[in-house]
């Protein structure tokens, strides 16, 4: 068979001249040529990841106390991890103002800033005033169910005397309400807003019968909510939240050295503040 192309027909365009530039394959191509690569927004989470979380839980819940110092060489060893991922996690904890670092003297858990206190509590009243009301005029029945369900959960590790079991129940109801609201970005804002707040709760609650009085005002939220009352239920949410209040004076008896700045006398530190 001859080689070749064929002669172009007659009235036909003809095809151009291939190319005298060289290629190169796919595997040859130069690393500008390809795409950039794509963060897999699926990924499990990293190392720093994990001990960021667990730092927190350690210092929200005062198992690392205000002032305890943080060494990143022991963090590193017990993950079995290089001091990168510690690092990336005690900076994000910085940037919450949990952690304190001093250039030359060290890494410290950060004393409670009882300044900040006031407008904490602010925040999350105003977010979740909103979201409750919202929940109570979105409500579907599973959604009430599965508040029911938090509320029995509330229940159970409060018969078993469990305060940290508790707090994440507690926590878990009140996340659920922002879904509900169909603003579960909320819960978010409102768990930073309130994380030294959490940390004041922790020094003076839960005092002898403060859970069953807990889950007594989210009977009576969810009561509200499943029988969608907007403003029954935010009644409900902020007699709640205002029976949180931790005074100055408990707060400084509890543990004065845990704290950092002041406040006026007589100043309320609560979940609710006005």
């Amino acid at each position: 068979m001859p080689s070749g192309n064929p002669p172009a027909k007659t009235g036909s365009i003809a095809a151009p001249p291939p190319s005298t530039t060289p290629t190169l394959s796919a595997k040859a191509a130069p690393l500008l040529s390809r795409p950039p690569a794509r963060r897999d927004m699926r990924r499990g989470p990293t190392a720093a990841d994990a001990i960021h979380r667990d730092l927190r839980a350690e210092i929200v819940s005062l198992k690392r106390k205000p002032g305890e110092p943080i060494a990143e060489k022991q963090i590193a060893e017990a993950y079995g991890v290089s001091r990168t991922p510690v690092r990336e996690a005690v900076l994000r904890l910085a940037d919450e103002g949990l952690i304190e670092i001093f250039p030359q003297s060290g890494t410290f858990v950060a004393r409670i800033p009882l300044g900040a206190l006031p407008e904490a509590g602010v925040i999350r009243k105003v977010l979740e005033r909103a979201t409750v009301r919202f929940a109570a005029e979105r409500a579907t029945r599973s959604q009430i169910a599965a508040l029911h369900a938090c509320l029995e959960q509330q229940r159970e590790v409060d018969a078993e005397g469990d305060a940290d079991g508790f707090h994440q129940a507690d926590e878990a109801f009140h996340a659920q309400i922002t879904e509900m609201a169909g603003y579960p970005g909320f819960w978010g804002i409102i768990q930073q807003a309130k994380v030294q707040l959490d940390r004041c709760r922790r020094l003076t609650l839960p005092v002898p019968g403060r859970m069953r009085t807990v889950i007594a005002e989210h009977e009576a939220i969810v009561e509200a909510i499943a029988g969608h009352d907007p403003d029954r239920a935010e009644q409900s949410l902020i007699r709640h939240l205002d029976n949180l209040q931790i005074t100055v004076d408990d707060v400084r008896n509890a543990a004065p050295l845990y704290f950092s700045g002041s406040l006026t006398d007589g100043t309320a530190l609560s979940d609710g503040a006005p």
